[in-house]
């Protein structure tokens, strides 16, 4: 099967004006004898009407292939000068040289303004050296307007249209990473809003549906009285806090005062809310504070530490066996370390059902933090009161500014 053949490019409409115009100008020109030179080597009057099509057809040319406009405008230019010659033959001419710098490839672009600063020279000084005279240096200067001007122009232009290109594809570059910036900001509060959304609401649901289970399945009125108390409080609690995060969204843009932030001096209060969420199961909770005197932590660092004690504490209502969970902070050598324990033992199922996001987020907090996080079930050494010997441990290291732990 033969190959295709290459389509050969369509002249633009403006060089197809252009050598009409020209052409047109040239015909009037010669039918009314206006020639540039008098008695040449073809003196017939047709004679001029050769170089001035050829040049009509680089013309033609001069944008979809300028290399061979010029070179045909070239052979035409010096036939020109055996005939009558023709004022529009030598005007299309400049215009040639300046498509072939402005449309050319970067090679020729850089070529052209050279070339023709040779030619101007080299025809100076060849018939300085013939005729001895100043028309030598006259005859040099129109060479250099024919030829080297309209290449320095042309070279001039495409700087400019290159800059602008430049400068057009930066502004496209900067809007493009502005808007993957933006996106990037979107997603990361997005994934900020998840985890405070399911830090704060998590942990009341989750005590929520355990004594809900509890109330249902026990025939005990005292039991049931506990258990609806202990829904109420923390459907209460779930609600607050919802509605103080919708607060946060909707006045973002407003100037309002500064909400709470949670921070370590409430861990107290969670553990006394977990153990008395989880009291029905069978859990004991015991906070150990072991963090010396000095000076306050970063913000950032004590809300990632009590959402991860916070998470830890809900994940341990939902899924640990009986006996003891614990709460360690420590904090040393630039690090602040929290440290959850809790019984590891084989059930039917967890008491309230999970997304499994809470992982994803406590890491997440982590990372933002330069942390570390281990999460999953270790050996037990079997006096630390947990009652068995695996527990599952979550183990967060936090770095805190070493500034402050030097200065300290």
């Amino acid at each position: 099967m033969p190959l295709p053949r290459p389509s050969l490019p369509r002249p633009h409409r403006h060089d197809l004006l252009i050598a009409f115009a020209g052409f047109a100008v040239g015909v009037l020109f010669w039918s009314y004898g206006l020639y540039t030179t008098g008695d040449r080597v073809f003196g017939q009057r047709w004679a001029a009407l050769v170089p001035l099509a050829a040049m009509t057809g680089a013309e033609v040319l001069r944008r979809v292939a300028p290399r061979t406009a010029l070179a045909v405008g070239t052979v035409a230019l010096v036939g020109d000068q055996f005939t009558n010659g023709n004022l529009a033959t030598v005007l299309m001419f400049t215009d040639v040289v300046y498509a072939a710098v402005v449309y050319g490839t970067p090679a020729q672009a850089r070529r052209v303004p050279y070339t023709t600063a040779l030619v101007t020279v080299a025809t100076t000084v060849t018939f300085l050296v013939w005729w001895q005279n100043a028309i030598a240096l006259l005859v040099g200067a129109i060479t250099g307007m024919l030829s080297l001007l309209p290449a320095v122009t042309g070279s001039v232009v495409r700087n400019h249209r290159e800059a602008a290109e430049a400068a057009r594809l930066r502004a496209e570059q900067t809007a493009l990473l502005a808007e993957m910036d933006r996106a990037q900001a979107v997603v990361a509060e997005r994934a900020r809003m998840a985890r405070e959304l399911h830090d704060m609401v998590a942990n009341h649901l989750s005590a929520i549906a355990i004594h809900s289970t509890a109330a249902l399945s026990l025939d005990d009125p005292g039991t049931t009285r506990q258990a609806l108390t202990v829904i109420r409080e923390n459907s209460v609690a779930g609600l607050a806090e919802m509605r103080r995060l919708i607060g946060l969204l909707r006045d973002s843009g407003a100037e309002t005062e500064p909400a709470a932030t949670a921070s370590l001096a409430g861990l107290d209060t969670l553990v006394a809310q977990a153990r008395a969420n989880g009291a029905a199961s069978g859990l004991r909770f015991v906070l150990d504070d072991a963090r010396r005197d000095g000076p306050a932590l970063p913000a950032p660092v004590e809300l990632a530490a009590y959402r991860i004690a916070q998470e830890a504490l809900t994940n341990a209502l939902k899924h640990a066996a009986p006996g003891e969970v614990r709460v360690a902070l420590a904090r040393a050598h630039g690090v602040l370390r929290v440290t959850v324990t809790s019984p590891y033992g084989e059930r039917p199922g967890p008491r309230a059902p999970g997304s499994g996001a809470g992982l994803v987020g406590m890491r997440e907090r982590v990372a933002l933090l330069g942390g570390s996080l281990e999460a999953g079930a270790v050996a037990g050494n079997g006096d630390d009161g947990a009652g068995a010997w695996r527990v599952w441990r979550v183990r967060a290291e936090l770095p805190v500014d070493v500034s402050e732990e030097e200065r300290a």
